[in-house]
């Protein structure tokens, strides 16, 4: 028994699953006399529902995994290099595969049993942000044994720093002897306006993102609901059929009630009539009887 293959094993699980699989494997450790891994195991702890979907998503597409650490790399480096054009492009990639894989996330996670809601499906796609944010995200992610959705940064703020070269954070103050030249006051000008507009770049990027997400969700909305509308909608065509076949075994059962109810009185009739019949018979053969004796 390996803590690796254990580890993988259990985090595959669904989280309503995890409990019971881990209490398993830490008796089989103690069993085989493993008292350190019986330890590790059970120090492991079990994921909210957003991280199992977030581990199910790397599990699941294992093809989508490098190509989503690639383009945090790329975002990552356009920030540093201040690439408008470049992080315009990479930032209209990473909203579309964010959504895409929102989408398929919320498919393997039906397709393994635990449906999800909006609300899942959010701090996945903010744990997808975050892994094209910070690399050490992007690591934690990629193992597939996250125990918590992961908090998103949708600017590159620590890019962005990084993106100033060193040195130039802060003004240096001139010595007594030696003001600070035109040329350099223009420059620090110039990096505080790019600063500026970064910043408000970064803004707007953030506001994009939310909206785009808000929007992405009002369509699951849209789609769920009309989903509903239309299940109902089929529903309500059953039961009126359903209803206009019951109409009819009605209508059935009542003329047959009536024909019954016909013979019944017929029969009763005859019944009246045959015991006229036989009283004045037998009351013909008494009068007979004692005429003859």
């Amino acid at each position: 028994m390996e803590y690796d293959a254990v580890a993988d094993e259990l985090y595959a699980l669904r989280p309503d699953e995890f409990t019971a699989a881990r209490a398993s494997a830490v008796a089989a450790a103690r069993t085989a006399g493993d008292r350190e891994l019986a330890e590790r195991i059970g120090a492991l702890r079990k994921p909210s529902l957003a991280a199992w979907v977030g581990n199910l998503l790397v599990r699941g597409l294992p093809g989508e995994v490098e190509p989503l650490l690639r383009l945090g790399e790329g975002l990552r480096q356009a920030h540093h290099d201040l690439d408008g054009p470049e992080l315009r492009e990479l930032s209209r990639q990473r909203h579309a595969i964010v959504r895409a894989l929102s989408a398929q996330a919320r498919q393997l996670a039906a397709e393994a049993g635990h449906p999800v809601g909006d609300s899942v499906l959010r701090e996945v796609e903010n744990t997808l942000h975050a892994v094209l944010a910070d690399p050490e995200a992007a690591r934690a992610w990629a193992c597939g044994r996250l125990v918590k959705p992961l908090s998103a940064t949708v600017g590159f703020p620590a890019a962005v720093e990084r993106a100033v070269p060193q040195g130039t954070g802060a003004r240096r103050r001139p010595s007594a002897s030696a003001a600070p030249s035109r040329s350099n006051r223009k420059a620090d000008v110039e990096r505080r306006r790019l600063a500026e507009a970064r910043r408000d770049a970064e803004a707007a990027e953030r506001e994009l993102g939310t909206l785009q997400d808000e929007a992405a969700a009002a369509a699951r909305d849209v789609q769920e609901a009309k989903e509903q509308v239309d299940r109902l909608q089929r529903r309500v065509g059953e039961l009126t059929e359903e209803l206009e076949r019951i109409r009819g075994e009605h209508e059935q059962a009542r003329f047959a009630q009536r024909s019954a109810r016909e013979r019944a009185r017929t029969a009763d009739r005859r019944v009246r009539e045959a015991d006229r019949k036989a009283a004045t018979a037998t009351a013909k053969l008494e009068r007979l009887t004692s005429t003859n004796a």
